[in-house]
């Protein structure tokens, strides 16, 4: 597996930057990850930092070299997440819990696997067209969806959002894959800092022509000037599979040579140490993936 990557996050006009972003690896398999606290609820950073933690212990635990199932890991590991956001706040006796978006992708044998919760996003860009684009779980884009069904007239807000980690109820988590991979594909997984301030054709005309070290952080300035002085904080991490730039350059990662028990990450695995995040060990992860099978068979169709 060979990969580029390039990673950008500017705190705009925001009092303090609450996005969070990174990827891990083994030999087989890549998982990248994009998380946007939300404000108007507290410890945005907090939400977004653990909703990360929790997807890279998962993936240091379950993909051996490679995942069983990459589709069932994100669904169950942005879940967990969730479920983490709620522990969180209940042991500290939180009125309101943190809350954050996510969305990841897995890239593994030669296929790209993704999901979300939220407004944040990823684009799927082959050569210069847009191959696919997630759907903002936002109540402005159901309107869009809906009205080609039924006509809507009431305008919405476009930062509502009917589901995120950290709500009251279970989130609502898309996923989509296997799509198969080609050479030279650029995925771009960013806040809605980014895609708020710079319209998809420009998104992808910029992805297509730049290499991604020069394309992501023009996009990212491009939406902070876009945005002035009131711009959200802006995120991007961006990958291109099979990279041809230089092997040797800054971001491009070869994993064909690395051994089995190899896990490498950019995504802090615990900042107990020194700040407010507990650890997650294996106990941990092993009581999360109970708590889901069990909402599972809850939730499933019951005998006569």
């Amino acid at each position: 597996m060979k990969f580029g990557t390039y990673q950008v996050s500017r705190k705009g006009g925001r009092e303090k930057n609450e996005d969070r972003m990174g990827y891990c690896y083994t030999r087989d398999s890549g998982l990248f990850a994009l998380a946007d606290g939300m404000g108007g609820h507290p410890e945005g950073e907090v939400a977004s930092q653990l909703a990360l933690q929790t997807l890279a212990a998962f993936f240091q635990k379950e993909a051996k070299t490679d995942l069983k199932d990459p589709q069932r890991f994100l669904q169950d590991a942005i879940l967990a997440g969730h479920h983490q956001l709620l522990r969180y706040a209940t042991d500290r006796g939180l009125t309101d819990t943190p809350r954050t978006t996510i969305v990841a992708c897995v890239l593994q044998g030669g296929n790209i696997y993704w999901a979300h919760c939220g407004d944040s996003r990823l684009y799927l860009v082959r050569g210069d067209r847009l191959i696919a684009r997630t759907r903002d779980h936002s109540y402005s884009e159901l309107r869009e969806a809906l009205s080609h069904v039924v006509p809507l007239d009431e305008k919405v807000n476009r930062n509502v959002l009917f589901t995120c980690l950290g709500s009251p109820g279970k989130p609502v988590i898309d996923s989509a894959g296997p799509m198969v991979l080609r050479t030279g594909d650029r995925i771009l997984l960013c806040s809605d800092g980014l895609w708020s301030s710079v319209e998809d054709p420009d998104i992808v005309k910029m992805m297509s022509e730049f290499p991604i070290h020069d394309s992501v952080p023009e996009i990212v300035e491009q939406a902070l000037r876009n945005a002035g002085e009131k711009s959200d904080n802006v995120t991007a991490l961006a990958v291109e599979w099979e990279a041809s730039e230089d092997d040797d350059a800054a971001g491009n990662v070869s994993t064909r040579t690395l051994g089995e028990d190899v896990f490498a990450s950019t995504i802090q695995a615990s900042m107990s140490g020194d700040s407010f995040l507990p650890d997650i060990d294996d106990d941990e992860i092993e009581r999360s993936i109970r708590e889901i099978n069990e909402a599972i068979q809850r939730s499933g169709p019951r005998k006569p």
